[in-house]
C-alpha cells in the first residue's frame, strides 16, 4: 500500500506534469498559470493550506478555458489527496473521470488513487469498482487486487476474499512464483472465520511449504491432533514429527518423549533422544539435572539388555498367530538402527497380518525408510497410510515436510 507520504509526493509530481502539459497544448493566461505554479511548489512541500489558497486565487480568474478548469481540478484532487482528504479528492477525480478528458496515463494513477482511497474510507463496494475499473483500462499493478482483497475481508465479506486472493495466489504459484505471506495469511485468516477447515488446512501447507516457520507448523499440528477421532496413542508420533521440525525442545518435553520410546519400547530411539538432549545442554544441568541423569541410566542400561536379546526373540514372534509381534520386535530392531534386520521382520509382520494397527505400521514404516535413506520407500509408504485415528494426518505432515504431499 503505497504510504501517505509517498502518495503525497506523488500527487504534486503528477500536479506539476499536469500544470507542464496544460501549459505546453494550451499556454494558461499569466494569471491563471502563475498561482497554479505556486499551489504546485506548496504542494510538494507538503503545505496544502498555502496551495489550495492559489488554486483558489486561479479559479477566481473571469472566463477560464476548459483547459484551465481542467488543470485547476486536477491540481485540487492532488492537494486534498496528498492532505489526506480522501472524500474531497475521491469525488473530484471521480468526476473528471467521468468526463473522460484525463490523459491514459493519468487516468490510471488516478483509479489506483480512488481504489485506495476508497479502501482508507472503508468503501469495499467502491474499491470493487474502482479496481475493476482500473485493470479494464489496462492496469497491471496488483496493489489495487489486494486493496479489493483486504477490504472484503475487514467487511466480513469472507467468501469473496477467498474467491479473489484464491485467483491470485494461483496465478502466482502457476507462473513458478512464490505467494507473498500476508497474501497466504489472509487467506488463512478468511477461511477460518467461515469454518472452512479443509481449506484453512490446504492453505496452512502452502504457508509451511513457502515459509516455514514454526507457528505455521503448529497450527496443522493442531489442526491433525484436534481432528475427531484423533488417538492418543499417536502421541509419541507427534513428538516425533514436532522434534524433527525444532519445536519439541524443553526439557519437560523431551523427558516425557524420552520415557514414551521406552514404554513402547523403542531403547535405540529413547537414547538418540535423551543423548542429543545432554549434548546439546538442554538436558543435564538446572534443579532436575539429578532425576534426568538417572532417567538417562535407566535408557542406557535399557537399551544395553534389550539389544542382547532381540536375536533370541526373532524365533518366538514368527511362530505367532498374528503379525503384531513381528512388527513391535522389527520396529525395535529399526530404533537400534539395525535396519538390515528390523525392515524385514515388519514386512513380515504386515504380510501375515491381523495387526491391531495396520496404518501405525505403514507410518512407521515409512519413517523407518526415511531414517535409512531409502527416500522413494518412504514417500510410497507414508502415501499408503490411511485410517480416521490420526496416522494419515501425520504421515501427511511428514510428506509436507519433505516436499511430497
Amino acid at each position: 500500500m503505497i504510504g501517505f507520504a509517498r502518495r503525497a509526493i506523488l500527487a504534486a509530481t503528477v500536479a506539476y506534469a499536469c500544470l507542464a502539459g496544460a501549459q505546453a497544448q494550451e499556454a494558461l493566461r499569466p494569471e491563471v498559470g502563475k498561482p497554479l505554479q505556486k499551489a504546485v511548489a506548496f504542494l510538494r512541500a507538503g503545505r496544502y493550506a498555502d496551495a489550495s489558497a492559489q488554486v483558489r486565487a486561479a479559479s477566481a480568474v473571469r472566463g477560464l478555458t476548459p483547459a484551465e478548469s481542467l488543470t485547476i481540478e486536477r491540481l485540487r484532487g492532488s492537494i486534498a489527496e496528498g492532505s489526506k482528504d480522501y472524500k474531497a479528492a475521491s469525488q473530484i477525480y471521480a468526476d473528471l473521470l467521468a468526463k473522460g478528458s484525463v490523459p491514459a496515463a493519468e487516468r490510471l494513477r488516478m483509479l489506483s488513487a480512488e481504489v485506495s482511497m476508497s479502501f482508507y474510507l472503508n468503501n469495499p463496494a467502491a474499491v470493487e469498482n474502482w479496481a475493476e475499473q482500473y485493470y479494464k483500462a489496462g492496469g497491471t499493478d496488483p496493489e489495487p487486487r489486494k486493496l479489493e482483497t483486504q477490504a472484503f475481508y475487514q467487511a466480513h465479506q469472507y467468501d469473496r476474499a477467498v474467491k479473489l486472493e484464491g485467483a491470485q495466489i494461483a496465478a502466482t504459484v502457476r507462473a513458478g512464483q512464490r505467494p507473498a505471506e500476508g497474501q497466504l495469511q489472509l487467506m488463512a485468516a478468511s477461511q477460518q472465520a467461515m469454518h472452512d477447515q479443509l481449506g484453512f488446512g490446504n492453505t496452512m501447507v502452502q504457508l509451511v511449504t513457502y515459509y516455514p516457520k514454526p507457528d505455521y507448523w503448529q497450527n496443522l499440528i493442531h489442526a491433525a491432533q484436534t481432528r475427531p477421532g484423533f488417538n492418543d496413542r499417536l502421541t509419541l508420533d507427534i513428538d516425533r514429527f514436532e522434534l524433527a521440525i525444532g519445536v519439541l525442545n524443553k526439557p519437560a518435553e523431551l523427558m516425557e518423549m524420552t520415557e514414551l520410546a521406552l514404554q513402547v519400547p523403542l531403547p535405540g530411539e529413547a537414547k538418540s533422544i535423551i543423548d542429543k538432549a545432554f549434548a546439546d545442554g538442554t538436558l543435564g544441568t538446572g534443579p532436575e539435572a539429578a532425576r534426568q541423569q538417572r532417567l538417562r541410566a535407566l535408557v542406557e542400561k535399557t537399551y544395553a539388555d534389550n539389544k542382547t536379546k532381540l536375536d533370541g526373540r526373532v524365533a518366538a514372534a514368527q511362530g505367532e498367530r498374528d503379525g503384531n509381534p513381528l512388527v513391535s520386535l522389527g520396529q525395535e530392531y529399526n530404533s537400534y538402527g539395525m535396519y538390515a534386520q528390523g525392515i524385514p521382520l515388519v514386512l513380515s509382520g504386515m504380510k501375515k497380518g491381523a495387526l491391531r494397527h495396520p496404518d501405525d505400521a505403514k507410518l512407521h514404516l515409512g519413517l523407518t525408510y526415511m531414517n535409512a535413506g531409502q527416500k522413494a520407500q518412504a514417500i510410497a509408504w507414508l502415501r499408503s497410510v490411511g485410517g480416521t485415528e490420526g496416522a494419515a494426518e501425520i504421515a501427511r505432515l511428514w510428506l509436507i515436510r519433505i516436499g511430497r504431499a
